[in-house]
């Protein structure tokens, strides 16, 4: 399988938003004139903490595919996969985030530090071949859930290295300098992360032509929302090297789920402010799994009986990523979007309030994907 120039991680914790999700994207298309490939991926430590499993995301895009006649590529992503997980995923899934971070040694040459890491993917990457043959998925390396970016010879190196293993990748996900958060803006040296994005793009180039790796082999931007304020850099950059790019967005989805459920009606907004009570007081356990990729400031979250007075449009404004808004609240963003094992413990609430108000819900899904991401690289 092939994946085009440009994809969209568009993953959904709850597997309801599939529609919306599509829906943005041909929206984005029309406005814009650009084709983003939709990848609906989930994670193992998603389906884990909610509950669910892989098929349910395949079903998910499929339902969303015939709805809308969509009749372009579309893949399921098994994010975040090593030898322990993957198994589960291969039924439900075509395209495969083969993590490998883990593998990484801290210190050493770069044989010594990254040669297990690439053995690794390889041998993740022949056990998927093995059983779905190699003609049938997408392949994406991960090596970007560590503290030091790669610099450009090292990535030559892991490129040579995964060429010598035959692992045809198609998308690559390295650290770069600065810390990609959950559900917020970039923060970090943003003339250093233009400088590192180009010299990646570089690589790879050079690694297609040099090594013979797929012609389509381009960067992967994990945890890729919101991201907006380099999200312009990499639009020219990418622009300016003819390259591809791939963005993986799947937590934004939840988000604003929440946001147009504050919005909706008086049940919904008391069941977004039920979330939030509960994961205040349950920050400790639900930050932990994702305390490399969060900063909450304690002291900037409001109480929750002050949030019970907020109407609907200040719950939503503070909730919502708009650094023109007075009253945006990063940490109160970020707790909530680590709060979706919450969601799932009410289902019986949380599953009729999507249902019920799907349609607010989709306009505020749209106006994300279209106006504060594709826009932005694209505009």
């Amino acid at each position: 399988m092939t994946i085009s120039k440009y994809s969209f991680g568009i993953g959904d914790r709850f597997a309801h938003e599939g529609v919306n999700q599509l829906k943005a994207l041909i929206a984005a298309e029309k406005k814009f004139g650009v084709h983003f490939t939709p990848v609906w991926n989930k994670s193992n430590r998603e389906h884990t903490i909610i509950g669910t499993e892989p098929m349910s995301t395949r079903r998910e895009a499929d339902a969303a595919v015939k709805a809308l006649g969509y009749t372009d590529a579309y893949f399921c992503d098994a994010d975040h996969i090593n030898l322990s997980n993957v198994d589960k995923f291969m039924d439900a899934c075509d395209f495969f985030t083969i993590d490998v971070a883990d593998y990484i040694g801290k210190s050493g040459s770069n044989e010594e530090r990254y040669l297990p890491a690439v053995k690794e993917a390889g041998r993740i990457y022949r056990h998927i071949a093995e059983r779905k043959s190699a003609d049938n998925f997408v392949t994406e390396v991960s090596m970007d859930e560590v503290d030091v970016a790669q610099k450009p010879d090292e990535i030559r190196y892991i490129l040579t290295e995964l060429a010598k293993e035959k692992v045809p990748l198609q998308t690559f996900a390295p650290k770069f300098t600065g810390r990609f958060n959950k559900g917020v803006d970039y923060v970090g040296d943003i003339a250093q992360f233009e400088k590192e994005f180009d010299e990646d793009i570089q690589v790879l180039q050079w690694a297609v032509k040099e090594l013979g790796l797929p012609a389509n082999l381009k960067l992967s931007i994990h945890s890729g929302s919101d991201k907006f304020s380099i999200y312009p850099i990499m639009g020219r950059l990418i622009r300016r090297h003819d390259a591809g790019i791939h963005v993986k967005t799947a937590g934004t989805t939840w988000l604003e789920e929440i946001i147009g459920l504050s919005l909706a009606d008086p049940e919904a907004l008391a069941l977004a402010k039920k979330i939030y009570r509960i994961a205040l007081d349950r920050m400790d356990e639900l930050t932990v799994p994702y305390a490399t990729v969060i900063d909450v400031d304690k002291s900037k979250l409001p109480a929750p009986d002050a949030v019970d007075a907020w109407d609907a449009d200040t719950f939503a404004r503070t909730l919502r990523h708009d650094e023109s808004e007075p009253l945006y609240n990063p940490s109160f963003r970020q707790l909530i979007h680590v709060s979706f094992k919450v969601a799932a413990e009410l289902a019986d609430e949380y599953y009729p309030a999507l249902d019920r108000n799907i349609d607010i819900i989709g306009r505020e899904i749209e106006a994300n994907i279209g106006e504060r991401h594709v826009k932005l690289l694209f505009a």
